[in-house]
């Protein structure tokens, strides 16, 4: 990964176009072709970038920009568009390398995992008469986070987030329509379950029969009374 700090502009061109002024921002080059441009605040979102496959090439400004103050001129070029990243710097303030080597991605922990444990120990939260089948129950294409039966012996996928949207929804879509397949299941129907669910996951979920439930995770944890707060 290749880090520089440098003043510089920024012009997105392609299927819209977009200007960064000229300021101080770190320019992040990966290894998989990716280059983002940060500021010191905003977050953690870059303020433009370019993802891959992308190829970058660094060229001599021409007179025009090198009588503006531009020192070195960055071309970052979509492999599958016409879409252009161009970052004309104008001082370079710091620049160096790392090999991070290959991440060993993701491990699922922490507050999603917490929850399907929590909701597996107390899957009448669901409503009176459930009971658990499994956790992580494997299928094709994934593991479903919680399989269970209803108070009248149906089969219920249930598809956990910590913030549920639309993506969620698709999946536990996908899985509903996998399990359903299997005439030792069927009929399954799902219930997307998180802390948060946005709007139009909500509507979403509606609209395929899906099941939407909202989970305290203080209470479940016996962390907080919910049932003595005021809001």
């Amino acid at each position: 990964m290749r880090l520089v700090i440098a003043k510089c502009s920024v012009d997105y061109v392609g299927r819209l176009k977009a200007h960064l002024p000229l300021a101080t921002r770190l320019l992040l080059v990966k290894a998989d072709g990716s280059v983002l441009v940060h500021s010191d605040g905003g977050s953690y979102k870059p303020l433009n970038w370019m993802c891959p496959p992308a190829t970058l090439r660094v060229t001599s400004p021409d007179e025009v920009d090198l009588e503006l103050g531009v020192v070195e001129q960055w071309t970052v070029q979509s492999a599958k568009t016409d879409d252009r990243l161009i970052i004309n710097i104008h001082e370079k303030l710091d620049e160096s390398s790392h090999d991070l080597g290959v991440d060993p991605g993701l491990i699922k922990d922490g507050v999603e995992a917490d929850l399907q444990r929590l909701l597996a120990e107390q899957i009448e939260t669901l409503g009176t008469g459930y009971s658990l089948i499994r956790r992580e129950y494997f299928t094709a294409i994934g593991p479903v986070d919680i399989l269970a039966r209803d108070a009248d012996g149906a089969t219920v996928a249930i598809e956990l987030k910590r913030r549920g949207d639309i993506d969620g929804v698709e999946q536990l879509t996908r899985y509903l329509e996998l399990l359903n397949r299997d005439p030792l299941l069927a009929p399954v129907r799902g219930i997307f379950a998180a802390q948060q669910i946005k709007p139009q996951a909500k509507v979403l979920a509606n609209d395929r029969g899906i099941d939407c439930v909202t989970l305290d995770y203080d209470a479940m944890r016996g962390v907080d009374d919910s049932e003595s707060r005021l809001f």
